[in-house]
């Protein structure tokens, strides 16, 4: 163990978001109020204890009492992240028919988009610190194939709820960047791990984190939210 959990007690945002994709899908098989509930309160704490207005940011990790925490993990801000929790709400407030939900979904996503959008090089950029201090993580700069994935449904969810051809525009313009980078042309499925200045890392296309999940999700939600719209 690297860390002191009973030192500097914190909770992850990685919780109570696969606290609601999991309980939409389990919801499609055993519609119930408990399901309900768990998604419901997941909403809220990531409204209440992960939303920081003073930074326009999601953060990925606070105290258990949701209070910002001054250190690298504290400041620690994962765009892909956060852009794909905001898809996941926007989703909910649709089944719910709720706007005060389908409205924070938005906001995430705009908080996000800021964030994570790379203005020199494009694409989404892997990590940020929430005050603009060095990241630990070598890695804090890349461009991974799932961010994009993530950003591509979220754009079209902010699109579906608010009308505005400006989630159109990101739309296109994420997904312009992410399909002439990462698919592999010549030899099919997508390579992963780009520098930020678009420069390969490695061809490898699969291991312990990248498998057939990400990539065939965005695509088939992609297609369905288009469908939705066209009436």
């Amino acid at each position: 163990e690297k860390t002191l959990s009973k030192t500097r007690s914190m909770k992850s945002l990685s919780v109570p978001m696969i606290n609601i994709v999991v309980g939409q899908t389990l919801r499609n098989i055993n519609k119930s109020s408990f399901i309900d509930n768990i998604i419901l309160d997941s909403i809220n704490e990531i409204e209440n204890d992960f939303m920081k207005e003073e930074f326009k940011a999601v953060l990925e990790t606070v105290a258990t009492d949701g209070k910002f925490i001054n250190s690298f993990d504290g400041r620690l801000l994962n765009p892909g992240h956060a852009i794909e929790t905001a898809w996941f709400i926007m989703k909910e407030g649709i089944i719910r028919n709720d706007e005060k939900i389908k409205q924070l979904g938005v906001k995430i996503f705009n908080w996000s988009w800021k964030w994570g959008w790379d203005n020199e090089f494009g694409g989404i950029i892997y990590y940020r610190d929430v005050k603009n201090n060095p990241c630990t993580e070598y890695w804090h700069d890349m461009k991974f194939w799932w961010p994009q994935c993530e950003a591509i449904i979220a754009a079209l969810y902010a699109f579906k709820i608010t009308g505005d051809i400006k989630y159109l525009k990101i739309h296109e313009q994420i997904h312009n960047y992410t399909f002439n980078l990462f698919p592999d042309n010549d030899y099919g499925e997508w390579f992963g791990y780009f520098h930020r200045d678009g420069r390969l890392s490695t061809t490898i296309k699969g291991n312990m984190w990248k498998g057939p999940f990400h990539i065939p999700r965005m695509l088939l939600t992609s297609w369905q939210l288009i469908e939705s719209m066209k009436d």
